[in-house]
């Protein structure tokens, strides 16, 4: 199984960024994927996750109206649009696969995790 993220990198508060999140479609396909956020010093977090369809998508209220999740199957991938950043959201950045087809904001929801890539915001 794998997961790998790209995208990552140095943008400007209030630009955009996308980043993505290329899966095997044999083991992602039928299961939810999430993003998911860790900033130095803090625990990890939950920032968007879409069911197997794509049709029903969950945001953190951290993040609802800037960032928008979805993803296309027929191209194994998941994506994260990420417009008007903050600062505060400088971390790296995780892509997982779901144990269901249901979203879910709990990391322990997630069997497979991609490596990270890093998004920094400056002011």
């Amino acid at each position: 199984v794998q997961l790998q993220a790209s995208g990552g990198g140095l943008v400007q508060a209030g630009g955009s960024l996308r980043l993505s999140c290329a899966a095997s479609r044999r083991t992602s396909s039928n299961n939810a994927m999430g993003w998911f956020r860790q900033a130095p010093g803090k625990e990890r977090e939950f920032v968007a996750a879409v069911d197997w369809r794509g049709g029903n998508s969950i945001t953190a209220d951290s993040v609802k109206g800037r960032f928008t999740i979805s993803r296309d199957n027929a191209r194994g991938t998941l994506y994260l649009d990420m417009n008007s950043p903050k600062p505060e959201d400088t971390a790296v950045y995780y892509c997982a696969v779901a144990r269901h087809p249901v979203p879910s904001g709990r990391s322990e929801n997630y069997r497979y995790w991609g490596q990270g890539t890093l998004v920094t915001v400056s002011s």
